[in-house]
């Protein structure tokens, strides 16, 4: 085990971020991968509480600047319809990337294997969830994105995400992710975004508000296409950036991310985006829709026949003795519940598409995969997974094989529609 595992706060870093987490992304290719400074920013005097504000305020503020329809509540039903109805290409195969950290890889490798075979579908609707919200925009755009994503999953050590010795709401600093997050995340990144949504394409990203408890779901690509008006470029690129920030900033670990938004009444207030993953490790719709499908209720309607779900994780029992301390033992639990959360989102999601007529593709990291990871964003663990996802994508072999919603009583991974 590396020394920085040996750290006890490195133990429960650790835990939390194998669950979500955020690599150097770089949309400027293979060879421009940007180096983040050994020197972090001074520590700021701690900042004053936010000015209060009501869940009727947060229900109806919206990003400064911008426009209210750039989000809607990631759990509310009729609006999900919604923005799904005024997506014309809704009814084209929809692509689901799930959180995992640094597994994350396994994504980027199959992505990269599939462009290769000449077999990807063009996805009309791709969500993400943490780590998979760092995918999405790269995959959205297409085979452009996958050199960018290799770079990003095969070259990232810890000490391009965080530092330790956070503040008072975590036990990080993220300085060096935000830092390469600016770089990465680049007007011309946001033209192909907007050039794909213009399309009738959706880029959803799901981020938790922790004043509400609640998922919000950013339409990354109406960002992006705010970005090309006159007057809007700064703030909906520091919104886009934002978002990418606050899709990976695990409650606790990482500091959460303010998004300023403004009131009815002109006043502005600071919210705080964490990991999407807290609320759902990856995000097809509503839960409440999901969940309405068990009792033959139909509260959404999904267009496309079609739907591919890259579980970055594994939903198998994994051994590994947990020493005599709290951090050992909280780091083991977690674990264990972040997988019985994916097992019965793998669950809910097969009895809805059962239930909705949908071909449903799950494709996780399997028994086929044996490597173990010794420490958080192991150049030489991520470089395995990204090559076994690879020849997975290539060889047609990714979407078979698997065992998720199958291993709690449901339907195979692959199902017919009927």
């Amino acid at each position: 085990m590396s020394g920085l595992m040996r750290r006890p706060i490195a133990a429960l870093a650790a835990a939390c971020i194998l669950s979500t987490a955020a690599p150097n992304l770089s949309f400027a290719g293979p060879n421009t991968a940007h180096q983040v400074s050994k020197e972090a920013p001074k520590a700021a005097s701690r900042p004053a509480e936010r000015a209060a504000f009501t869940a009727a305020d947060l229900a109806a503020a919206r990003p400064a600047g911008l426009a209210q329809t750039l989000r809607v509540a990631g759990d509310d039903p009729n609006a999900f319809q919604a923005l799904i109805d005024e997506a014309p290409a809704a009814s084209d195969p929809w692509l689901v990337l799930s959180g995992g950290g640094e597994d994350g890889a396994f994504a980027a490798g199959l992505l990269a294997g599939w462009s290769e075979a000449g077999t990807r579908p063009d996805f009309g609707v791709i969500t993400g969830v943490s780590t998979g919200a760092l995918i999405a925009p790269f995959a959205f755009v297409g085979r452009a994105g996958d050199g960018p994503l290799r770079e990003a999953y095969t070259t990232i050590t810890a000490a391009d995400v965080f530092e330790f010795g956070g503040s008072d709401v975590a036990l990080t600093d993220t300085w060096p992710l935000k830092r390469r997050i600016d770089k990465a995340v680049t007007p011309e990144l946001l033209q192909a975004v907007a050039a794909e949504h213009a399309k009738g394409r959706r880029l959803l990203v799901a981020t938790t508000e922790i004043d509400s408890g609640r998922p919000v779901l950013g339409d990354r690509g109406a960002i992006a296409t705010a970005a090309g008006r006159k007057g809007a470029e700064p703030r909906a690129l520091g919104l886009f950036r934002a978002v990418v920030l606050a899709s990976s900033a695990v409650p606790g670990v990482f500091p959460p991310v303010e998004v300023s938004a403004t009131l009815p009444d002109g006043r502005t207030i600071q919210e705080l985006h964490a990991d999407g993953g807290t609320t759902a490790p990856f995000y097809l719709a509503p839960k409440r829709a999901l969940t309405a499908a068990l009792t033959g209720a139909q509260l959404l309607r999904i267009p496309a026949r079609s739907i591919y779900v890259v579980v970055n994780n594994s939903t198998s029992p994994s051994f590994e003795m947990a020493r005599r301390s709290t951090l050992s033992v909280l780091g083991r639990a977690m674990s264990a519940a972040i997988k019985a959360q994916l097992q019965d989102a793998l669950a809910l999601t097969g009895a809805f598409a059962r239930r909705e007529g949908l071909d449903l593709h799950v494709a996780e990291i399997d028994g086929r995969f044996k490597a173990v990871s010794p420490g958080p964003f192991d150049q030489r663990y991520m470089q395995a997974l990204y090559a076994h996802g690879r020849a997975l994508g290539r060889d047609g072999a990714a979407f078979a094989g698997s065992t998720g919603a199958t291993a709690q009583g449901d339907a195979p991974q692959t199902l017919a529609r009927r």
